[in-house]
């Protein structure tokens, strides 16, 4: 199982961005994706996930701001981030776990200055 993550960059406050995390080595319709960042000097901290039946939920306090969707067919999830704040900055990682093991993608970097 592998997850590529993309779409990161340095992007200005107020600004969106549309993060894809490509799966491959199992189904996004039998493993669900979840969504985690990690920022400077903090611990990783869970965004959203999109369950492999269908429900999603994103984290109550970003639910305004960030929302999650994916493609079946390009086994893909996404994670459509808008109203960047300078405290989004950090890693944002893609998960996925298949028969009880936990994969992680390298992650991608969203720099927002202010």
């Amino acid at each position: 199982v592998q997850l590529q993550a993309s779409g990161g960059g340095l992007v200005q406050a107020g600004e969106s961005r549309r993060l894809s995390c490509v799966v491959s080595g199992t189904l996004i319709t039998t493993n669900g994706v979840a969504w985690h960042r990690q920022a400077p000097g903090n611990q990783r901290e869970w965004l959203a996930t999109f369950a492999a039946g269908g429900a999603s939920n994103v984290a109550d306090y970003l639910k305004d701001r960030f929302d999650i969707s994916r493609d079946i067919g390009a086994n893909t999830v996404y994670l459509d981030v808008a109203s960047l704040k300078t405290e989004d900055t950090g890693v944002y990682y893609c998960t996925t776990m298949r028969r009880n093991v936990r994969y992680w993608g390298q992650g991608t970097q969203v720099t927002v200055s202010s």
